[in-house]
């Protein structure tokens, strides 16, 4: 079952700069993205205060993303250090 996906503001704009600063890197992502339609339940759900989202880790930087029904909100993509 493929989900329907929503792009944050703050996500839309990281991909723009990293389009321009690291294209393998972004090219990752958006394989891993189509990845995440298939089945986003199968990485790693957070705990505490970010309860109820799920991340991926690509090196240093860390995409958080929410599933609701049948969608999923990516919503940020930062460096560890920020993400959390």
């Amino acid at each position: 079952m493929a989900y329907e996906v929503i792009f944050s503001k703050q996500f839309e704009k990281s991909m723009k700069k990293l389009k321009k600063k690291d294209k393998k890197l972004f090219e990752r992502i958006k394989k891993k993205i189509i990845e995440i339609v298939e089945n986003p339940r199968r990485f790693k759900p957070l705990k505490n205060v970010l309860a109820g989202y799920h991340r991926i880790h690509f090196g240093s930087f860390v995409l958080i993303f929410k599933i609701e029904d049948e969608t999923v909100l990516l919503i940020s993509l930062d460096h560890h250090d920020k993400a959390y």
